[in-house]
């Protein structure tokens, strides 16, 4: 009975929304810790306390409870709890380069849906993860999954291991690109299998303890293009427009 009453409260709700903020879909269903949210970022001019006011003050005014976490400063959590429909709204709110950045989030607190066993079997594994999370979304053309987990090993360790392990799952490689990030050490690998691409990031957060960040693209058309020449053909175009792009670093 609440699954059915539910659902149709789930489809009639809405992201909620800044006035004057242009709000950009984050994927379409997204499915996290078996789950159902929607998300939306925006941002404003606006400081982080007018905004995180405004979204208090309105779900206030509708009589639901509301809960404001954060130092209101430099980040805030505001949330409402739609107890009847089973729902719960929030906003994440973090100011950056003088602007007030906001991920407006609508979670169904009813229904749960166990993630299927070959769920996690698009990503290549790393050993020795302290905590992984992964977030998948579907549309229909495909779709898209991804994971975040801390390894407790050296980057070049990691590095490596994900080399070999996509090499043999039959993954070529597109890209590899290294650098630093705010003083910490990067690394970018892009591999291409048939019609999947996956994107890996990883950042050394220590000297023994690595954050890798893996984003799994596919499409299940029979006339998709496979990623790995879509992504070719595209930086050949880049590259007869603008010859001395693969000379930057």
């Amino acid at each position: 009975m609440l699954l059915l009453w539910g659902a149709p409260s789930w489809a009639e709700q809405e992201l909620a929304i800044y006035p004057g903020a242009v709000h950009t879909r984050i994927g379409n269903e997204l499915l996290i810790g078996g789950q159902y949210h929607r998300m939306a970022y925006f941002t404003t001019t606006d400081s982080l306390m007018k905004v995180a006011r405004y979204f208090h003050d309105s779900w206030t005014k509708q009589g639901y409870p509301v809960v404001v976490n954060g130092d209101l400063r430099q980040e805030a959590v505001v949330s409402a709890f739609y107890t009847r429909e089973g729902l719960q709204r929030a906003v994440v709110l973090r100011t950056h380069l003088g602007k007030t950045v906001g991920f407006t989030v609508l979670k169904d607190l009813w229904l749960y849906e166990k993630p299927p066993e070959a769920s996690g079997r698009q990503f290549i594994q790393v050993e020795g993860a302290l905590f992984t999370a992964d977030v998948g979304s579907r549309d229909e053309a495909g779709g898209s999954r991804h994971r975040t987990q801390v390894v407790e090993r050296g980057l070049e360790v990691v590095r490596q291991e994900l080399v070999t392990r996509f090499t043999t799952a039959g993954y070529k490689s597109v890209r590899e690109s290294g650098g630093r990030l705010d003083g910490q050490r990067t690394f970018v690998l892009e591999y291409a299998r048939g019609a999947e691409q996956v994107l890996t990031t990883l950042v050394e957060l220590e000297p023994s303890r690595v954050a890798v960040s893996q984003t799994w693209v596919g499409t299940d058309r029979p006339d998709g293009m496979p990623n790995a020449d879509a992504v070719r053909q595209a930086r050949e175009d880049a590259l007869r427009v603008d010859p001395m792009r693969e000379k930057e670093p």
